[in-house]
């Protein structure tokens, strides 16, 4: 491709364009950054808009947030009456949320913020990628970045607290190619406060910062080492104090996933699969040329080793923290395999910033952000608007159990409930999405969760079913 140097040199590409060419191009990985944002909000929050929601995990981290913003204890009903959620995983980060929260009390702010967090990621991608490679390859690994599968999946599947974690991680591993060593480190310090296990990806990137310093900048391995340290001391302290104190049980909840269940030798096929999505449609396995790949490593040994094989494939969102380290991994490897005195290496790599940003595009069109060509994604259809009104009958402020579907649309306003766990609260309300007529008898089923409570058929509309408490 045009402006990109492949010769030994070391240093940034260069590249002879008028001063107004290179001034527009400084814009490019915000406007890169502004259309995927837009694009990554439109996923979730038509999603959302449709009832379409796949899990109960926007309902908790709204209740979460709500309770930050109204200076209260973050608790997460869904998850048990009075569950403390620094109990369930560790992410204070989250209460960052809580100002915006309090001024537009819905999802829908945690799912913009979302989409904003993923969006920003991409302006470290793009601006380092152009830095090295030139404009032209810089944009065409941006686009591959924010239209990469992990991102879409994330995206589309609630809100997640590792939306705070990508940027970081991309912002920290700009840093590190520009051998902006300080800022590496500063840049991958908050990340204990992201979630329990990303202590071991702070000393991950600590670790990185450590082994390209030694030469040109010996007086930050120390720094780099310490890092390194405190993020792995964090990690071991998060899951065997601070956790076990909020936790009711007075322990970390999910040791079983790796305790019991199938062993790490098991689901070696969807492993090897997701290992191969994680490198080659995304980097033309070059990332494997750089040492940035290690940053991946905790990450990929947590899932792995455990037992539980929601983990070990490419859905939800647990691969979302990957794709900046492979993407400035291959980075980091398209400007080492510039100045390769191999010719077959050179030649390789000069078409590798194009492949991925059209393996990217071509993915798409089975991913999230295709379905944005398909005018069902913008409709909400009469039964989930009928659904919705009927909702909306439940008073703000009561209590209500419910399963997947209504949560998310009742969270802002009232105390809401796992369904078959309220621990002995009798709810006001029940409210279940019963599309497939799972639940035949609605009142049967309520009488057998509450046997001392009577409660009758309020409504039914779009598949849903409102329950409500006789006094």
């Amino acid at each position: 491709m045009p402006g990109t140097d492949l010769s030994p040199a070391r240093g940034p590409a260069t590249e002879t364009r008028p001063a107004g060419a290179a001034s527009r191009a400084r814009y490019d990985p915000y406007l890169l950054a502004g259309a995927l944002a837009v694009g990554y909000a439109l996923v979730s929050v038509l999603r959302w808009h449709r009832l379409d929601n796949r899990s109960w995990d926007l309902g908790i981290f709204e209740q979460a947030i709500r309770a930050y913003a109204h200076f209260q204890a973050p608790v997460a009903d869904l998850k048990g009456p009075g569950t403390h959620i620094l109990g369930d995983h560790f992410s204070p980060v989250t209460a960052l949320l809580a100002p915006l929260y309090r001024v537009f009390p819905s999802p829908v702010t945690l799912l913009l913020a979302q989409a904003a967090l993923f969006a920003l990621s991409a302006v470290p991608v793009t601006r380092v990628a152009a830095r090295l490679l030139g404009r032209a390859r810089g944009l065409a690994i941006g686009v591959a970045y924010g239209l990469s599968w992990g991102l879409q999946r994330a995206v589309d599947f609630d809100f997640h607290e590792i939306a705070f974690a990508v940027p970081l991680i991309a912002f920290s591993l700009e840093a590190v190619l520009r051998e902006r060593w300080r800022a590496a480190l500063w840049w991958a310090l908050p990340l204990v406060l992201v979630k329990e296990d990303l202590g071991l990806t702070c000393a991950a990137l600590a670790v990185v910062v450590a082994l390209r310093a030694r030469r040109k900048e010996p007086r930050m391995v120390p720094y780099a080492i310490g890092l390194a340290t405190f993020g792995a001391v964090a990690a071991l302290l998060t899951f065997t104090v601070l956790i076990p104190a909020f936790n009711t049980g007075g322990g970390y909840d999910y040791w079983d996933k790796v305790s019991e269940g199938p062993t790490p030798l098991d689901g070696l096929g969807t492993k090897f699969r997701t290992l191969g999505w994680l490198i080659v449609p995304t980097t033309g396995l070059l990332a494997l040329r750089s040492p940035l790949i290690i940053v991946a490593l905790p990450t990929l040994g947590w899932r792995f080793v455990s037992g539980d094989s929601h983990y070990w494939g490419t859905d939800w969102h647990y691969s979302a923290v990957l794709m900046p380290v492979v993407a400035l991994a291959l980075v980091d490897a398209l400007d080492r395999s510039r100045h390769s005195g191999r010719a077959w290496l050179r030649a390789y790599a000069a078409q590798v910033p194009t492949a991925v940003a059209a393996a990217a595009l071509a993915l798409t069109t089975a991913l999230p952000l295709g379905t944005l060509t398909e005018s069902a994604t913008y409709r909400a259809g009469p039964g989930a608007s009928a659904a919705k009104e009927l909702l909306g009958t439940i008073p703000d402020g009561s209590t209500v159990e419910a399963n997947i579907g209504p949560i998310s649309h009742l969270t802002s306003r009232c105390r809401v409930f796992w369904f078959g766990n309220t621990q002995g609260v009798t709810p006001e309300y029940i409210a279940l999405e019963n599309t497939g007529g799972k639940y035949k008898d609605p009142v049967g089923t309520a009488r057998n969760l509450h046997p001392d409570a009577r409660y009758t058929v309020t409504g039914t509309a779009g598949g849903y079913v409102l329950l409500k408490r006789m006094l």
